[in-house]
């Protein structure tokens, strides 16, 4: 098994509003709509045409709109039954001679589940998180691996899969989850990828699932199908040596793969409609020495990436426009020894650190909002060897995931960025847990 060695577009539904389409206008605004679970959801189109929401996918306003023609696409009334938090991305713009697709509408809650795969004893553990952040055993777990050595997860932006790279058979798992218990459920027989997989992620329209091969030196992609996974036309793509961490930037419109022993960082537009990769231009991006993890920022501005074998933290200026990468004035900064996962809080004020500034913690940095340099604000201890981090959906609670002890550290994160540890951590998980998503 060869697991890194680190430090040791179809939518479900479509949703229209309901008015007439009149006048000569020719242009339409939509796009897609994730993780509503609560009722009540009204988006409006220039303040005024009126969308309301039953459930996730596709979505078109009922009012067209001439070319040039200015749109905004705002929420009017959150949802509630369970309270829910919507944003909207690309959601503003100028009417260029085509209808607007790629508005993406994001409804997220607090944290219901989070899941750990443990690589050695081919499990993944499940938890319900309690209202304090206390991690409880979900019935079941922990859940068998249909897969060897499950290395890699994510959930889909509707809470509704678990996807699982299976470094040990060079596969992918999907698992439906069950929304009111959280236990996993193989959708199916795993579908196969490069050699060595070691991560994965899922675009932000729901639509797409890239796939890091870490021995292979390449991506898979596939769409997703209802509760299958299609190969893209024309994966896998290409990578540098030995991908190792994948990111998608908030717009969904790129790929981020940090090159472990390629010292790089590769970035790959990604094809809306069929989700097919192409580099941009520059790409692949100059990193540190062993580049193990990558976090962007919410506001779409900044990259950051932990050099696990240089030891320091790069920082980038991303542009949301062609994908590029730029480091910015003082980049890298030094942060200990063998820094590993990075992950950014909701607000986009603070970046967390796994097994930065030293051995066994995890740290905060501060994020400069106008030029995304970092500065140290506290650190806190974990158990051994932090190896991935997962902050939940609201900002709330970070857990980290270590591989050594065989157990999550759970913390609360304060308003200031520090982490104060949350009752009963660290909680057990099976032998060599390797990463952790929460839903």
């Amino acid at each position: 098994m060869k697991i890194l060695a680190i430090a040791a577009i179809s939518a479900a539904a479509l949703a229209l509003s309901g008015c007439p389409i009149t006048g000569g206008a020719r242009f339409t605004v939509g796009g897609t709509l994730t993780g509503l679970t609560g009722s009540g959801l009204v988006l409006q189109l220039n303040g005024g045409a009126d969308l309301p929401f039953h459930s996730n996918g596709g979505f078109s306003f009922g009012t067209r709109l001439d070319n040039s023609a200015a749109y905004s696409v705002t929420v009017r009334t959150q949802p509630a039954n369970p309270t829910q938090n919507c944003t909207v991305r690309n959601g503003s713009g100028t009417i260029g001679k085509a209808s607007i697709t790629n508005v993406i509408v994001t409804c997220t809650q607090a944290g219901r589940f989070a899941y750990v795969a443990d690589v050695q004893s081919n499990t993944i553990s499940g938890f319900a998180i309690d209202p304090s952040g206390v991690l409880l055993p979900l019935s079941g777990s922990p859940f068998a691996a249909n897969g060897k050595g499950p290395a890699g997860l994510a959930v889909d932006p509707d809470g509704q899969f678990l996807f699982v790279a299976n470094n040990g058979s060079n596969s992918v798992s999907m698992y439906a989850i069950n929304a009111t218990s959280g236990a996993l459920t193989p959708t199916g027989f795993p579908v196969a990828a490069g050699t060595g997989p070691i991560a994965v992620t899922v675009d932000p329209t729901d639509h797409f699932v890239y796939v890091a091969n870490l021995t292979s030196n390449n991506i898979s992609a596939y769409m997703i199908n209802g509760s299958t996974l299609t190969p893209v036309v024309g994966a896998p793509f290409n990578a540098g040596a030995g991908p190792a961490s994948l990111a998608i930037d908030p717009n969904g419109n790129f790929l981020f793969v940090t090159n472990f022993s390629g010292n790089t960082i590769s970035v790959f537009l990604i094809d809306l409609a069929n989700g097919m990769l192409s580099g941009v231009s520059g790409s692949p991006f100059a990193a540190g020495a062993g580049p193990v993890s990558i976090a962007i920022d919410p506001t779409n501005a900044f990259a950051f990436v932990s050099n696990n074998s240089a030891g320091t933290i790069g920082e980038y200026a991303l542009n949301a426009t062609t994908g590029a990468l730029t480091p910015i004035s003082g980049s890298p900064i030094a942060a200990g020894t063998n820094p590993l996962a990075l992950t950014v809080d909701p607000t986009g004020r603070y970046l967390f650190g796994a097994n930065a500034e030293a051995a066994n913690q995890v740290a905060t940095f501060a994020i400069t909002p106008a030029t995304g340099a970092l500065t140290v604000s506290s650190t806190t201890a974990a158990a051994t060897l932090p190896i991935a981090i997962a902050i939940d959906p609201l900002g709330q609670f970070l857990y980290a995931a270590n591989a050594n002890s065989n157990d999550v550290s759970a913390y609360a994160v304060s308003a200031n960025g520090a982490l104060v540890p949350v009752a009963g951590s660290p909680f057990a998980v099976g032998v060599q847990p390797h990463a952790i998503a929460i839903d």
